[in-house]
């Protein structure tokens, strides 16, 4: 509770106090009272940001979810080398966001990147990557699939594996299907682990910035911007730090009410596996 207090409450308290401020870093802030919380309204980069945090969630976060769960009944089953795919798939989780982004600039790199590459070997036209503002959004959102699926695999990996075989016995004697043991049976005593994974990559996404700071820096113009650069760029870029406080305020409150709607509304989360 100690480390929490130091390296979590008090950092919040200090960027809520300086959201109601004006400051560049030097001198003393000027307070201003709610006037960084009503310019974000006519801000029209900061709704476009956060369209395009919104966007980015709900792409990715069901994508996670069902490739992770995917993965987990792939792998919980009888695989020739699974621990060696187990490790492939994993691997991301312990490389640095930073060295992940960078690992990704060399693939989705518009001019020597190694798709465009095999694109142009096959005839086919590259992709605009860097100065497409559609094409930049997808290549973050992948990579953001790519890192995170394998932290899914896991826990859903573990939530199967506390499943009794007995379960899938009784149900093939009575003439399930796979997809009828996959609905009855496996969707439903992996809830809690669903909950969880829900509340974690929801989390993630409000709150992704490194990838995107390294692959695209928001660009092209703000068309790959999230809340996590936007607010980045205000408060150490342009060292329009009370607004950039705002904005890490405003990520928080996001995150703080969608885990509460999303505690208050499951019905699994209570359940034990």
């Amino acid at each position: 509770m100690l480390l929490m207090g130091l390296f979590l409450f008090v950092p919040i308290v200090f960027a809520v106090q300086l959201s109601f401020t004006s400051s560049r870093g030097f001198g003393d802030p000027e307070w201003v009272g709610l006037a960084n919380y009503a310019r974000m309204v006519g801000d029209p980069v900061f709704w476009q940001s956060l369209g395009n945090t919104l966007l980015f969630t709900l792409i990715t976060v069901p994508v996670e979810l069902l490739g992770g769960l995917g993965l987990a009944v792939l792998l919980n089953s009888v695989l020739p080398a699974k621990g060696v795919f187990r490790t492939i798939i994993v691997l991301p989780l312990v490389i640095s966001g930073v060295a992940s982004g960078m690992i990704a600039v060399t693939i989705f790199s518009e001019g020597s990147g190694i798709i465009n590459k095999a694109l142009t070997s096959l005839g086919a036209a590259p992709i605009a990557w860097q100065s497409d503002g559609t094409a930049a959004f997808v290549s973050v959102m992948v990579t953001a699939i790519w890192l995170r699926i394998g932290f899914n695999m896991v826990i859903y990996l573990a939530g199967l594996q506390s499943v009794s075989p007995e379960l899938y016995e009784a149900a093939r004697l009575d003439g399930a299907g796979r997809w009828q043991l996959f609905r009855s049976i496996t969707a439903p005593l992996v809830g809690p682990s669903t909950f969880f994974l829900l509340i974690m990559n929801v989390i993630a996404s409000f709150q992704v910035f490194d990838i995107v700071f390294v692959m695209t820096g928001g660009g092209p113009g703000f068309s790959t911007s999230v809340l996590g650069t936007y607010a980045y760029r205000n408060g150490f870029q342009i060292r329009e730090q009370g607004y950039g406080a705002a904005l890490g305020v405003v990520i928080l409150l996001l995150t703080l009410v969608f885990t509460y709607l999303q505690w208050r509304t499951s019905r699994s989360r209570d359940t034990v596996e």
